[in-house]
């Protein structure tokens, strides 16, 4: 199985404000609705929280310690466990889809990172972690620029981890 982390960063790798996305892009609510589709995708309670609901389509996996039922979705008290649901089910690529803390439980687990980089610096109070551009091969830099849906310009970028041998 195929462990993805897909994110929205600034350009200072700013993700949250108040447990909210920084800005919004309709560009790349469309592109992680297109990537996430048909997938299991794992979130924190409190990113659960910000988003409000089970996002359609979606086996949403919520790791919280705290609560062990929200309708709709599966619960699981750990990363670990999340993992072993969506594997035990076949899938095939499995989304993290934030916030800060499960990225960086999740990191060291990734083979490839979905980033949509937000060209623009934002006063962020939660940040996706720095990774060493060394370890991970570009497979793919779509550039798009600001108009009337999009405040900003951002980019589409995909990382594959590069195998060690």
């Amino acid at each position: 199985m195929i462990i993805s982390l897909i994110v929205a960063a600034d350009e200072k790798n700013g993700i949250g404000k108040d447990n909210q996305l920084l800005c919004h892009l309709s560009a790349d609510l469309k592109y992680f609705k297109q990537t996430t589709t048909g997938h299991h995708i794992v979130m924190g309670r409190n990113t659960f929280e910000s988003v409000g609901k089970p996002l359609p389509n979606r086996t949403n996996i919520v790791v919280s310690r705290s609560i062990n039922h929200i309708e709709g979705c599966v619960v699981k008290q750990n990363l670990e466990e999340a993992i072993a649901f969506a594997k035990a089910n076949n899938e095939h690529e499995l989304f993290i889809t934030g916030g800060g803390s499960i990225y960086e439980q999740a990191f060291h687990l990734a083979d490839k990172i979905y980033l949509t980089r937000i060209h623009h610096s934002f006063n962020a109070d939660t940040f996706f972690m720095h990774f060493d551009k060394h370890d991970w091969q570009e497979i793919k830099n779509e550039f798009h620029q600001a108009d009337e849906k999009n405040k900003y310009d951002y980019s589409f970028i995909v990382y594959q981890r590069k195998i060690v041998m």
